[in-house]
């Protein structure tokens, strides 16, 4: 059952690539009053990325061929469990939102409750920059990871050298939702239990979480105008295949940031397949170097 949850949701980066992300040493440091787990590879003389993973999801879900290839570019390619996932803190604790109720609040225009937001996340995303004594860094970030990404560009613009967002969203609310198939899996997903839960970690990913997460993502709004002020060079990148995020997403975050760069990919879904990974590490490289 558990196997047939991931076929749809993020687990397709795992499966299509054929592999997680490099088998690193993770440190785990006290940042933005939480503890944060990360790790690093490729040259550390080169031009720092990080690369933060989208909901539900630890470093590990990032595919390795991707990883590698940042790393050979001569990239200093940073990684870290986003709060609540991997072996950074987590916030089980706190509990669970009762998703209707919350669903329902933030129809009526009113706030969700949350465990935490995704500014705490963008911030935790500085604070290990701060860590590691980096004035500036590209920020990549993956669905919820590009909702953090481009919110470390809005709040500390001086701190994103570049930013690449990918198959994600400004969270206007006229943008169109996720199809009902879509939505039912990722439901699915997010509510496993029992021995569901710790087959998940093992493939990267974090059920309990998500609830949590997808509350900070609603919290967070539409982002919208301040994106239209960011200086910050950008590439979007998003599957026409996307049914969780459709591609309707990806062109209004092009659209509403100056200048940014919009590229679609056929036969994309909300997943990184392997027969895309070139042609997606080859765009990312590329506006990297030209920034």
């Amino acid at each position: 059952m558990f196997m047939q949850k991931l076929t749809f949701f993020l687990a397709a980066i795992i499966w299509q690539t054929g592999a997680l992300a490099l088998d690193l040493d993770l440190e785990v440091v006290p940042l933005n009053d939480t503890h944060i787990a990360w790790a690093e590879t490729g040259d550390l003389a080169g031009p720092p990325v990080v690369l933060i993973m989208g909901l539900g999801s630890s470093h590990s879900v990032w595919p390795e061929d991707l990883v590698e290839g940042l790393a050979k570019s001569g990239m200093r390619v940073i990684l870290l469990d986003n709060r609540d996932v991997g072996l950074s803190q987590r916030y089980d604790e706190l509990g669970n939102p009762v998703m209707w109720w919350n669903l329902l609040k933030v129809k009526m225009g009113f706030q969700p409750w949350t465990a935490y937001t995704l500014d705490d996340m963008a911030k935790d995303v500085v604070a290990l920059m701060d860590h590691l004594e980096l004035k500036r860094a590209h920020v990549v970030g993956a669905s919820m990871g590009g909702m953090i990404a481009q919110l470390v560009a809005i709040n500390h613009p001086d701190r994103a050298r570049s930013l690449v967002s990918i198959m994600s969203s400004t969270g206007a609310p006229h943008l169109p939702p996720a199809t009902e198939s879509a939505s039912e899996q990722f439901t699915s997903l997010a509510e496993s239990e029992g021995d569901e839960i710790q087959e998940a970690h093992a493939w990267g990913f974090y059920p309990e979480a998500m609830p949590r997460q997808l509350m900070a993502v609603l919290a967070s709004g539409d982002r919208s105008e301040n994106l239209a002020l960011l200086g910050t060079p950008t590439l979007v990148i998003h599957g026409l295949r996307d049914s969780l995020l459709p591609v309707e997403h990806g062109r209004h975050t092009a659209k509403v940031i100056p200048e940014a760069r919009l590229e679609e990919i056929d036969g994309m879904g909300h997943y990184l397949p392997e027969q895309a990974l070139e042609q997606v590490l080859g765009l990312i490289v590329e506006h990297l170097r030209m920034n």
